[in-house]
């Protein structure tokens, strides 16, 4: 099978025409056993429930969610001398969208009580609103960067 990129996301499978590939790597995080069909129709009733609760354009929410969930840079384990230090690096594109894909699948699959549609548009509400455990998570790794700042200078050593 052949290997495509499209906007930056590396593609192994056939996208369907006119499916955005975000949507369709996001479609692909939700599935659990191999069931895309279940993770389409979750996807689906997910940007149902989102036009239910108010939002006038839900593919338009989800895409600002991802991008108020992407970090900008995360710490890295890096041995120096006996020592293990916490680097902070700088994440790129591709990195930034799964990490931002994993907490808001993570946050939505730790509430309890709903069904995954409703848990997982809520998630995307509170993260496209700039709170939400999404983006607690991204500032506490900004956060955590920040503070071991110090050792940046480690970052360029090989």
């Amino acid at each position: 099978m052949k290997r495509i990129i499209v906007n930056g996301i590396p593609f192994k499978t056939r996208l369907l025409p006119g499916s955005d590939p975000l949507v369709e790597k996001f479609i692909n995080c939700i599935m659990l056993g191999g069931k895309k069909t279940v993770a389409r129709r979750i996807f689906a009733d997910m940007l149902t429930e989102l036009k239910r609760l108010g939002e006038k354009d839900p593919s338009e929410t989800f895409t600002m969610a991802l991008e108020k969930a992407s970090p900008s840079v995360e710490v890295r384990p890096k041995r120096v001398g006996g020592g293990v230090y916490q680097v902070p690096t700088e994440v790129n594109p591709n990195r930034q969208r799964i990490l931002s894909m994993r907490w808001i699948l993570e946050a939505a699959r730790k509430v309890k009580g709903k069904p995954m549609h409703q848990r997982l548009a809520g998630v995307i509400l509170d993260t496209s609103k700039g709170d939400g455990p999404a983006c607690k998570k991204k500032e506490d790794v900004q956060k955590m960067a920040a503070a071991n700042k110090a050792f940046a200078h480690l970052a360029k050593r090989r």
